[in-house]
């Protein structure tokens, strides 16, 4: 009795509570029949746990079952417990209130917070949740309208129905008023720089034109280097032949240099630009198609009449190029008609011919590199009867004949092997297929590189012409043509 009382003492009274809120004590368990004597035993062990842990236990079920925890309390609930197993002293969980419940360890002195633990993904979420400046939606409108606004150009600029064309066409020529001069110059192209006029030289070219009466004869040459030139008649009007097509080939590279024409761009052999006469091209098919460079070259090398009027309907027709020489500062240089050009109808003369040729020296119509392939081109004239015998060993020119029944004509860039450079320009009037007039011109071209070719200065005397230029208007005579244009 005495242990039993001691162990009485010990062990504070605790009563047990029902369901009905009815309350026993340790006595009254061993008198209630309704446990068995396990039951019995049970409830006597759980009077010798503490008061605090029994009195929790029996509160925890008698608790009803808690909601399931979200995933912030969740992550609160494990930085606690890792920071306890970490050695920290105090963690501070929010209660069931909103008052944090503290779970000490052993080693504890200090307090570390859970708000110190929160995961990065929740304050995310939170900063998500802040109303957003009026100021950001307009910025951010803004960027994605000049975004669109960009794409929407780069496609608009890529598909632009204008410059659709089916394959092999032709694109419609640019109006002389809308074209751009090469290089962006303003002002036509300065004229051809002068000097002093060559009279020893003149005074060959005038005997041999004394000679030869029959004859009418136009001359221009000039000295590169110096400026100094001869003008025997050279401003007089003379039917072109096939010299027209050097101011149709310069034409052509001023386009493809302003990039209105490709080389390799496919031109059509239309009926009605078939050409007899000179050149290949009029023994094809209509419908045959060939690039412009080869087109330009046939015109030149082989001085096809079809590839001539090929270029001229692809460059804008003869109004258009007319109006283009005009720019240039070329007064009499026409086209009247399309090649052959038998009746000589299209005009020229031999000082337009020479300046023309200056300027694509100079680089002032074309760009060096189509400069360079013009000349290369005209340097492959198949026909060298004119000009060319009358020069010495290890020159070479670049040049464009002519030759209808009335008129031959030829004119050149001569490269000399000493390194002087000079133009030259003949243009001969003749009785029908009088083969001196083709003599006369050889004549003309030895003299004429004979006096270059000399290292001492020339004598020179003013510009005034020791014979009077006869008038512009003094044509050639017509009659029956068979010769084909060349």
């Amino acid at each position: 009795m005495a242990q039993k009382s001691a162990a009485q003492s010990v062990v504070p009274s605790v009563s047990r509570v029902r369901g009905s809120g009815e309350t026993l004590s340790a006595p009254d368990l061993r008198r209630d029949r309704s446990l068995n004597r396990k039951q019995r035993r049970e409830k006597l062990k759980q009077r010798h746990q503490p008061t605090a842990a029994r009195i929790s236990t029996e509160t925890q079920k008698a608790q009803p079952r808690r909601r399931r925890q979200t995933p912030q309390k969740v992550a609160r609930t494990q930085a606690a417990n890792h920071s306890s197993r970490m050695g920290t002293h105090e963690v501070k969980m929010p209660g069931a209130a909103g008052k944090p419940t503290r779970n000490s360890t052993t080693s504890g002195q200090s307090t570390v917070t859970a708000s110190a633990q929160t995961p990065a993904k929740a304050t995310t979420r939170r900063q998500r949740l802040r109303p957003t400046s009026p100021l950001v939606y307009g910025a951010r409108l803004l960027i994605l309208g000049v975004g669109i606004g960009a794409i929407a150009g780069t496609l608009l600029s890529a598909w632009d129905p204008s410059k659709r064309m089916p394959a092999g066409a032709s694109p419609t020529p640019t109006p002389i008023a809308q074209t751009k001069p090469h290089k962006g110059l303003d002002k036509p192209p300065a004229p051809l720089p002068l000097a002093q006029e060559i009279v020893d030289l003149k005074s060959q070219v005038q005997a041999l034109a004394t000679k030869n009466p029959k004859y009418e004869a136009g001359v221009f040459f000039v000295d590169l280097d110096t400026g100094a030139y001869l003008n025997w008649e050279g401003d007089s009007t003379f039917a072109s032949a096939s010299t027209i097509k050097l101011p149709i080939l310069v034409a052509f590279f001023e386009d493809v240099d302003a990039g209105k024409i490709r080389l390799d761009e496919k031109l059509t052999i239309e009926p009605e630009m078939i050409g007899g006469g000179s050149g290949d091209l009029q023994y094809k098919k209509p419908g045959t198609k060939l690039t412009a460079l080869e087109t330009a070259s046939k015109m030149i090398t082989i001085s096809d009449n079809t590839a001539t009027n090929m270029l001229i309907a692809r460059l804008g027709g003869a109004e258009v190029l007319n109006q283009r020489f005009r720019s240039w500062g070329l007064t009499v240089t026409t086209i009247h008609n399309q090649l052959p050009d038998l009746e000589g109808t299209n005009t020229t003369s031999p000082k337009e011919l020479a300046s023309l040729m200056a300027m694509v020296n100079q680089g002032d119509l074309v760009s060096l590199q189509s400069r360079d392939r013009l000349l290369e081109i005209m340097r492959r004239t198949v026909t060298n009867t004119l000009l060319p015998p009358g020069l010495g060993k290890g020159a070479t020119i670049a040049h464009k004949t002519g030759d209808i029944g009335s008129l031959v004509a030829d004119v050149g860039l001569i490269d000399m092997p000493i390194g002087k450079r000079y133009i030259a320009a003949v243009m001969v009037k003749r009785p029908h297929n009088d083969p001196g007039a083709q003599e006369l011109i050889r004549k003309i071209s030895q003299v004429a590189y004979k006096h270059f070719s000399q290292p001492a200065a020339v004598s020179s005397v003013p510009t005034s012409p020791a014979r009077t230029s006869r008038p512009a208007s003094q044509g050639l005579t017509t009659g029956s043509f068979t010769t084909t244009s060349r």
